[in-house]
């Protein structure tokens, strides 16, 4: 008697962002906390940030509740500072890899705030926004990587991205995230692997330049 069972895996729907500016994996948390990009500004920075609340401590509503203009501020010592604060990003990684989506990409999100890059100021006209549950402080999650990689990916496909920096790089002594303990050369070979080996992007788009060499 054969005892061989036939094992069927389910495939998984491939990761994209759609005509509005969305991504079906992630889970949708539509924040208040945005604007409309001026008009003929293309897409062509990714940023990278970290975030936790309270400062170190992960889990929790606390980061939602912020860019849905949610959070009790009065949960926190640290909090009170929060008081009367809008903030958005497109896109939340938490430290399992779930993904959570607040603002449509083709829309502005309020991520970087006063910020520059290559002499051209205002970085939220023209950036993408990702923030990282993660601190200063701490290494960031095997399953956080291979989520960016994924969502990094289908934005390459999706928006004329021609740079991927921190946060740090594009606001200089007023920010540090992501941080020292952001593995950058990790995040770029798993960017090359998937380019190169599993044929997930096409040959018209190029990875784009990071703010280092390796």
């Amino acid at each position: 008697m054969n005892r061989n069972k036939l094992v069927l895996h389910s495939v998984q729907p491939a990761w994209m962002i759609d005509a509005g500016g969305h991504c079906p994996q992630a889970e949708q948390k539509p924040s208040p906390n945005y604007d409309h990009r001026p008009d003929g500004a293309e897409i062509s920075l990714l940023v990278i940030h970290n975030i936790s609340l309270p400062a170190g401590q992960f889990g929790g509503s606390a980061i939602t509740d912020l860019f849905l203009n949610q959070l009790d501020v009065t949960a926190h010592p640290s909090f009170t500072s929060l008081q009367g604060v809008r903030v958005s990003t497109h896109f939340l990684i938490r430290r399992d890899g779930q993904v959570l989506q607040f603002v449509p990409v083709n829309l502005r999100a309020w991520h970087a705030g006063v910020s520059s890059f290559q002499g051209q100021s205002a970085c939220n006209n023209f950036s993408v926004g990702i923030e990282l549950e993660g601190s200063d402080h701490q290494a960031f999650e095997e399953a956080q990587y291979l989520s960016l990689q994924k969502l990094t990916l289908v934005l390459i496909q999706a928006c004329p991205i021609r740079h991927i920096v921190g946060h740090q790089d594009i606001a200089p002594g007023r920010k540090t995230d992501p941080g020292p303990f952001f593995n950058w050369k990790q995040y770029k070979e798993l960017l090359v692997h998937a380019a190169q080996h599993e044929s997930m992007l096409v040959p018209t788009h190029a990875l784009p330049s990071f703010p280092f060499m390796l």
